[in-house]
C-alpha cells in the first residue's frame, strides 16, 4: 500500500469517527434512555458491511448512514431504535446480509424498521413505470406499523437532498420533483415544519437555480431593513412582556426563498411587494404547564393593546391543534411603519412540537425509548384513511399520489356532529365529504344536508364551526358529478370504487350486447374485432367502447359490419361520432408527416446529458399545452410513452407528477435559441381607465418595442379596467421588458405575465 493511499484512509477514518462521536454526543445528550452499547455495535456493523464503497461526491459511503442517523437523533429527536435502523437502513439493500442477519443481532424491532426501509427503496431508480408511486404505497403501508419507518425515510431524503450537487441534472429534477411532490408535504403532515421548509428550499435551488439566487440575493440585501422593523416592532412588546414577569424568548422568522417564489408565482406578484416576509415570534415558558393556553391569551392581550390587531386574521390553533400536533396562537398587528406584521405566541413545548412534530411528543414521556402509542389520534385518523386509500387503490398510479396529496397538503376547519361531537376536515370541504368521513354508506345515499339546521346541497363548503346533520335516502345512488365538487381523499377514493364498480357492470352489459351483434352478423367474435371497432369509433379502448355500448352512445349498424369486413379501407376516418367525452385528445390527430419529425429516443440515447433545444431541432420536440413552455423558462425533457420527448416547464403540474412517478425517464433540457423564432405570450393588464390609455399600452408595444400584438382584450367597469394582451414574443426575457416598461404608463396599476 502506497504512502498516498495510507494517508487516505486515514483522513476517511478520522472523518467516519469524528461523525459517529458526534452523533454519540448529541444522543448522551438527548432524555432518551442510554444505549450506547447498542448503537456502537450498530455502527461498527454497518461501518464493515459498506467497507470499500463511496458514494458518488467519494466520501465513504458510511458517512451517508451515519449523517441520516444524524438528524433523526438531533433534528426529529428520536431515540437508540431509530439511530440504529437509520445506521443499519442501507446495509440489506446494498450488501448481502438479510433480514434474520439484523433481527439475530439487534432484536426484531429494529429489523422490522430496516425491513420497511428495505422494502421502500426497493427498485427506486429502476426502468419499471410508477417506481416511485408504488414505493410510496410500500410507504405508507410500512407506516402503519410503525411510524419510525417514514421518520428515517424522511431524514435519509434529507441527507439526499443536501448532497444532490453530486447527481446529474436529469436526476436532480427527478429528486428534487420527488422531494417536493410527496416528502415535503409529508413531513409537514407529521408536523416536521423545520425538514420540511429546508426539502422545499432545496428542491426549488436545484430546480430554479437562478430564481433562488435572486430571492437569496434580495434577501440579503433587504437584512438590515428587517432588521430595523423588528426592533422597533419588537422593543414595546419586550416591554410588556417583562412587567408581566414572563420568561420569554423573541425570535425573527423570515420567509424561505420557496415561499416567497411560490406566493410571486402564485399572486402574480414581485419580490418588493410581498410584504410578510418577516414575522414575529414570541416563544415563553409557562411556570405550569396546565396554564399555558390561558398565558398565551394573557399575551395576546397585552401586544393588542400595543398594537392594532386585524380583526379577520386570528388563528387560534391552542384549543383544537392541527392534525400535524401544531399548536400557537397566531395574530396580525398594524405596526407604527404601516405594516402588517403577524406575531406567534407559543410555549417551549408548543415550539418544539411545531419544528420537530410527533416526534417531540416523545420526548415528553420521561426517561425512556418510548415505542410508538396509539394516543396520537390526529396521526390515527389521518392513517386509517391512507389505509383505506390503500385498501381500494387507484389503478393508475398518478391518481393515487393525487388522492395522498389531497390528504397530504389540506389544511383544517372544525366541524360539529348534531350530537356536538368535534370533526377536524380539510378547508374547502363539502357536506358530501363530512357524510364521507363518517361512513361510506352515509356519503353513497346522502341527498342533502341540514348546516345549522338550514337545508344545502351536497355541494355546499362548509365553514369552521358549522354544525352538520346528514340526510339520506336508500334510493340515493353514487353520480359521476360528485367527483367534481368533493374535495377530501377519502370521499375521492370512495365515489371512484363504487364508480369503477358500476362501470365494470356496465361493461359487462356492452360486452354482452356486442357477441349479440357479431353472432347476428355472423362474424367471427374475438378481442381484436372489439379493438378494431373502438379505433373505428375514436374510443380510448374496448372497456370504453363496451360502455359507450351499453350506455347507448355508440349504436351498431352497418358501418360497423363492413368495417370488420375490411369494406371500410378507402374512406377510413372519415366518420366522426358525436359523443366529445370518449373521443381522443387533439394531440393525437396531428398529421403522420409531423410525428415523423419528431425524435425518437433509442436504447444507447445518454440519458444524463442534457438535451440543447435550438431554432433548428425544436420541432423534434413536443411542447404541451399544459403549461406553454417559451424560451428562457425552466424546463425538462420527458420520454413518453412513444420514445418521444415532451418538453415542459419545471414547476408544471403535470411535471411534478411524472418526476414523482416516473422520474427514470426525465432528461435536463437547455435552450440554444438565436431569437429567429416568436412565440405566444401573454400578459395581463388592470388599471384606472382614462383617455388615451390603450394608445399609450400599444405605443409602448408596438413602437417603442416592435412587438406584433395578436389580440388584445380588455373590459372596463365603472372607471376600472381589466385586460389581457397575446402577443409575439422571442422568449420570457423579451416579455418581462415589455411589463417592466408597461409598468411605467400612467394608470396601469397591475401588469404580469399570466403565459
Amino acid at each position: 500500500m502506497d504512502e498516498e493511499q495510507m494517508m487516505r484512509e486515514a483522513a476517511d477514518e478520522k472523518l467516519i469517527n469524528d461523525a459517529f462521536q458526534r452523533l454519540l454526543d448529541n444522543y448522551l445528550a438527548s432524555r432518551h434512555r442510554k444505549k450506547v452499547d447498542l448503537i456502537t455495535k450498530a455502527f461498527n456493523f454497518a461501518r464493515q458491511a459498506h467497507k470499500g464503497v463511496r458514494r458518488l461526491s467519494g466520501e465513504p459511503y458510511i458517512m451517508h448512514p451515519i449523517a441520516v442517523a444524524q438528524i433523526a437523533c438531533e433534528e426529529v429527536g428520536l431515540g437508540s431504535t431509530s439511530i440504529c435502523a437509520a445506521l443499519l437502513h442501507d446495509v440489506v439493500e446494498d450488501t448481502d446480509y438479510t433480514t434474520e442477519d439484523i433481527e439475530n443481532m439487534f432484536g426484531p424491532k429494529i429489523a422490522q424498521i430496516v425491513d420497511g426501509l428495505t422494502k421502500i427503496s426497493g427498485g427506486i431508480f429502476g426502468e419499471q413505470a410508477s417506481a416511485q408511486a408504488e414505493n410510496f404505497k410500500k410507504l405508507l403501508l410500512t407506516m402503519s406499523d410503525d411510524i419510525r419507518v417514514i421518520l428515517i425515510k424522511i431524514c435519509d431524503r434529507l441527507h439526499n437532498m443536501r448532497t444532490l450537487e453530486s447527481q446529474p441534472a436529469n436526476k436532480q429534477y427527478k429528486i428534487a420533483g420527488e422531494t417536493l411532490y410527496i416528502y415535503a408535504p409529508l413531513a409537514n403532515r407529521l408536523g416536521l415544519y423545520k425538514i420540511k421548509s429546508e426539502l422545499e428550499n432545496l428542491s426549488f435551488q436545484y430546480e430554479h437555480p437562478e430564481e433562488y439566487a435572486s430571492i437569496k440575493a434580495k434577501l440579503a440585501s433587504t437584512e438590515a431593513s428587517r432588521h430595523e422593523l423588528f426592533d422597533q416592532f419588537t422593543n414595546p412588546i419586550e416591554d410588556a412582556l417583562k412587567q408581566m414577569g414572563i420568561k420569554y424568548e423573541i425570535k425573527e422568522r423570515v420567509k424561505t426563498p420557496f415561499s416567497i417564489w411560490s406566493k410571486m408565482q402564485n399572486k402574480h406578484v414581485t419580490f418588493d411587494e410581498i410584504y410578510d416576509i418577516l414575522a414575529v415570534r414570541i416563544i415563553f415558558t409557562p411556570d405550569k404547564r396546565e396554564e399555558e393556553i390561558n398565558e398565551c391569551f394573557k399575551i395576546y392581550v397585552a401586544i393588542s393593546q400595543i398594537y392594532k390587531s386585524h380583526p379577520d386574521r386570528l388563528r387560534d390553533w391552542l384549543s383544537h391543534p392541527k392534525a400535524n400536533g401544531y399548536q400557537a396562537l397566531h395574530v396580525t398587528l398594524m405596526s407604527k411603519q404601516g405594516r402588517w406584521i403577524e406575531v406567534q405566541i407559543r410555549s417551549d413545548r408548543m415550539d418544539e412540537i411545531a419544528e420537530q412534530g410527533f416526534a417531540a411528543h416523545w420526548k415528553y414521556k420521561e426517561g425512556e425509548d418510548v415505542e410508538y402509542t396509539e394516543d396520537e389520534n390526529e396521526l390515527n385518523e389521518w392513517l386509517r384513511t391512507i389505509k383505506e386509500i390503500l385498501d381500494d387503490p387507484q389503478p393508475d398510479a398518478m391518481d393515487f399520489l393525487d388522492a395522498i396529496k389531497l390528504n397530504l397538503f389540506a389544511s383544517e376547519i372544525f366541524v360539529f356532529t348534531p350530537k356536538g361531537e368535534i370533526k377536524t376536515m380539510p378547508t374547502g370541504c363539502t357536506a358530501l365529504d363530512f357524510a364521507f368521513s363518517i361512513h361510506t354508506f352515509l356519503g353513497s345515499h346522502c341527498i342533502g344536508a341540514k348546516v345549522n339546521h338550514k337545508l344545502v346541497p351536497l355541494s355546499h363548503k362548509l365553514q369552521s364551526g358549522d354544525q352538520v346533520e346528514i340526510l339520506t335516502s336508500k334510493s340515493q345512488h353514487v353520480q359521476p358529478s360528485w367527483i367534481s365538487f368533493v374535495s377530501t381523499a377519502k370521499a375521492k377514493a370512495k365515489i371512484q370504487a363504487i364508480l369503477r364498480r358500476n362501470s365494470r357492470e356496465m361493461q359487462k352489459a356492452g360486452e354482452d350486447l356486442f357477441h349479440e351483434f357479431l353472432k347476428k352478423n355472423g362474424i367471427e367474435d374475438s378481442l381484436n374485432a372489439a379493438d378494431q371497432l373502438a379505433e373505428f369509433h375514436e374510443v380510448r379502448n374496448r372497456e370504453y367502447f363496451f360502455q359507450a355500448l351499453a350506455e347507448k352512445t355508440i349504436l351498431l349498424g352497418e358501418k360497423d359490419v363492413d368495417e370488420l369486413q375490411g369494406k371500410n379501407k378507402a374512406n377510413k376516418g372519415g366518420w366522426r361520432k358525436l359523443v366529445p367525452f370518449l373521443g381522443r385528445g387533439k394531440e393525437e390527430k396531428k398529421p403522420t408527416e409531423k410525428r415523423q419529425e419528431l425524435f425518437v429516443v433509442t436504447k444507447d440515447f445518454n440519458r444524463k446529458i442534457p438535451i440543447y433545444i435550438s431554432d433548428e431541432n425544436i420541432n423534434q420536440y413536443k411542447f404541451k399545452h399544459c403549461c406553454h413552455p417559451i424560451p428562457g423558462d425552466d424546463v425538462l425533457g420527458f420520454i413518453d410513452g412513444k420514445h418521444q420527448i415532451e418538453i415542459h416547464k419545471r414547476d408544471c403540474p403535470i411535471a411534478a407528477k411524472l418526476k414523482a412517478s416516473f422520474g427514470n425517464r426525465i432528461l435536463d433540457a437547455k435552450w440554444d435559441m438565436q431569437k429567429k423564432l416568436y412565440f405566444d405570450a401573454v400578459i395581463r393588464i388592470q388599471g384606472i381607465d382614462r383617455v388615451g390609455m390603450l394608445l399609450d399600452i400599444s405605443k409602448i408595444i408596438s413602437s417603442q418595442m416592435n412587438v406584433n400584438i395578436h389580440k388584445l382584450t380588455v373590459a372596463s367597469d365603472d372607471g376600472v379596467f381589466d385586460g389581457t394582451i397575446e402577443m409575439r414574443v422571442h422568449d420570457r426575457a423579451n416579455a418581462q421588458e415589455i411589463v417592466n416598461q408597461l409598468k411605467t404608463v400612467d394608470g396601469l396599476q397591475e401588469v404580469t405575465q399570466i403565459m
